[in-house]
């Protein structure tokens, strides 16, 4: 297991995107649209190669809950050989599931599972 990056849900990408990358000298890696409307942009410190995930969710998102400041924590992704078997072996071990790729949200390969306060983390 590799931890690569932690996600925050931003309340405006392109504002987000600016003050990370103009005043903290991020640097953009990639950017994308999710199935369900979201959108997501990938930013990676060039010292020391730490990720930050920028995620944005329309209104009518299942994943747009109600923004309140210092709770933005969105996930922390998890890098692995097989995520299917990983996810399988720690619900196994007692941690509760959040999101698979069969859900009507979930992604092909992604799985999610809550940390004992409830925050996601994802595994690819």
């Amino acid at each position: 297991m590799v931890l690569r990056y932690f996600g925050i849900r931003v309340t405006e990408l392109e504002r987000s995107a600016r003050f990370y990358t103009e005043l903290l000298g991020l640097k953009k890696l990639r950017e994308g649209k999710m199935h369900h409307g979201g959108r997501w942009m990938l930013l990676e410190d060039p010292r020391s190669h730490e990720r930050l995930e920028l995620n944005w969710y329309p209104s009518d998102s299942a994943f747009a809950t109600p923004y309140e400041a210092g709770e933005g924590l969105d996930h922390i992704g998890f890098k692995v050989q097989d995520p299917a078997s990983t996810f399988k072996r720690l619900v196994a071990k007692g941690a509760a599931p959040a999101l698979i790729p069969k859900d009507k949200n979930g992604v092909k390969g992604i799985y999610y599972l809550k940390d004992p306060d409830g925050n996601w983390i994802e595994f690819f």
